[in-house]
């Protein structure tokens, strides 16, 4: 028996035609477009359920975990800590009590023990951190008279930063700032220095600096804090020894993979966010609200939830040592099995305290960067976009600039995108106008710092985007169709209907008499 809604529905499409009136239809399997009446989106009836059950309190009490995690556990979450084995045995646990499938395979991922970090300037000393790729110094280091490179807007960025100073065998100390250490590094290589220091312009530190690849790195080159390059700085001519040394181990570290005991196992969705946190802190931002998000989205849906396609959540390990988890994983799968995922969506930073609403530019519309994603992630970004827009907050597009997980997906073929709301960019007068931030002021000013903890969280941003991703979930869990190149049921029934209103009127009528019979 057909429900009154769907006889009342049946009845006005048949009456919108015999008028000649253009009729747009949404089936449980379209993606969401314009608003319906009431101004509610429109679109599956599990993607309504499980936006309406992802509520921000709970989203917020699995931040509450991952604090007290990382708090027994010297203050932080990285990989390799006792605070990662522990958020990960949180979430597999909470997950596995929901009826999830749930593993949590090993992967290694290399790890740098420094040996030596060490500066000394005629017995001023500063604890060096080498940049990544940095070449070693001999035990002992290496030696030269210091040279500091004049402070300006761009300082060690241009060759003509160093003019006049004997930059050839010496130890040459530039600030932080405007171009890329590797920039600042290959020009006083260039000029026959013997080793380089960057002090920081801010108070962050130099955790995480990197010389970005092997090609670049031609000479010694460390970080120290602006303190330390500031009393540094005033042993200008002084014999200044550096010594910087790291080995690399192989370090074991977990992924989870949860996936729901129903629906097509050809055709996963998938929606992963990296559970690590940085070293120096608690990693609540980043990225504590994509993990919390995505783990109430996953016990809200349930482990064998009435899905038509299975899906598949992960949290990935050593995000932040390089998206080691997530690039195993897609490599560790035959191609069989990475065309068995219909798409991917990622959540990194979903909660920031100057927040922005960045949807990933799956079509490269913003003509930015990168170019646009596999075929599908048009469309994904498009499902978010008309989520946003349908509450009334306004979106722009970010680039897959591959910071963060989605990067081996798309380098696979498969369609991704996602939701990001800024880290250490900078809201513009525009966007504060547009979101209610503060112009001028990064989107998490404690980005990759101690201060990322409970204290640094938009819990307006953290709902919103809580609720695009379980509506995400919830329309792909439906259907894929658009993403994998299959118009939606929606389009399928308006084309044809636009070819029986281009029929002759007899054949239109016999035809409307017949769907209203039948």
């Amino acid at each position: 028996m057909r429900s009154p809604r769907t006889a009342l529905r049946t009845s006005l499409i048949a009456t919108a035609v015999c008028a000649g009136l253009a009729i747009s239809s949404a089936s449980a399997g379209a993606i969401p477009g314009p608003a319906a009446p009431g101004g509610a989106i429109d679109g599956p009836a599990l993607a309504k359920q499980l936006d309406r059950k992802v509520t921000v309190d709970n989203v917020h009490r699995h931040l509450r975990a991952l604090q007290r995690v990382a708090d027994a556990n010297g203050g932080t979450r990285a990989a390799g800590s006792k605070g990662y084995d522990a958020s990960v045995d949180y979430v597999a646990g909470k997950l596995r009590a929901a009826g999830f499938d749930v593993t949590t395979p090993t992967f290694t991922y290399d790890h740098e023990v420094i040996d030596a970090g060490l500066v000394d300037a005629g017995g001023v000393k500063a604890a060096a951190d080498p940049l990544e790729y940095s070449p070693n110094t001999a035990v002992g280091g290496v030696s030269g008279p210091l040279v500091v490179v004049p402070e300006d807007g761009t300082p060690g960025c241009e060759t003509s930063d160093f003019a006049g100073l004997p930059v050839s065998g010496a130890v040459v100390l530039i600030r932080r700032g405007a171009c890329s250490f590797a920039q600042k590094q290959l020009n006083a290589a260039g000029l026959g220095a013997k080793a380089v220091v960057i002090s920081d312009n801010s108070d962050t530190g130099p955790e995480g600096w990197t010389l970005g690849d092997a090609a670049s790195a031609k000479i010694p080159t460390g970080g120290v804090t602006k303190a330390e390059g500031t009393a540094l700085a005033a042993k200008a001519g002084t014999t200044t020894t550096v010594d910087l040394r790291v080995h690399i181990e192989a370090k074991p570290s977990r992924n989870v993979i949860a996936q729901t005991r129903t629906g097509r196992v050809d055709n996963v969705v998938m929606a992963g966010a990296h559970l690590d946190s940085v070293e120096g802190g608690a990693g609540i931002n980043d990225n504590g609200s994509g993990s919390a998000a995505l783990l109430e989205t996953a016990l809200q849906l349930g482990g064998t939830a009435k899905v038509k396609n299975a899906v598949r959540f992960a949290w990935w390990g050593a995000e932040e040592l390089g998206l080691v988890g997530s690039t195993k994983y897609v490599q560790g799968l035959s191609f069989e099995q990475q065309l068995d995922i219909a798409l991917y969506l990622n959540f990194d930073m979903v909660g920031s305290p100057n927040a922005a609403y960045f949807v990933y530019d799956g079509d490269d519309s913003d003509k930015t960067g990168a170019g646009p994603g596999p075929y599908g992630s048009a469309q994904i970004e498009k499902t978010f976009v008309d989520y946003f827009g349908n509450r009334g907050v306004a979106s722009e597009g970010t680039d897959f600039s591959g910071r963060s997980d989605y990067g081996e997906f798309i380098a696979v073929g498969i369609p991704a995108g996602g939701l990001f709301t800024g880290a250490e960019g900078i809201m513009t007068a525009a966007q504060a106008e547009k979101w209610g931030g503060q112009a001028n002021v990064a989107y998490d000013k404690c980005y990759h710092q101690a201060c990322d903890n409970l204290g640094n969280i938009n819990r307006a941003a953290l709902n919103r985007n809580s609720g695009a991703i379980a509506w995400s979930v919830g329309v792909y869990a439906t259907s894929t169709e658009d993403v994998n190149g299959v118009p939606s049921r929606a389009a399928r029934k308006d084309a044809r209907l636009a070819a029986l209103r281009k029929a002759p009127a007899a054949k239109l009528a016999k035809h409307t008499h017949d769907h209203i019979t039948a």
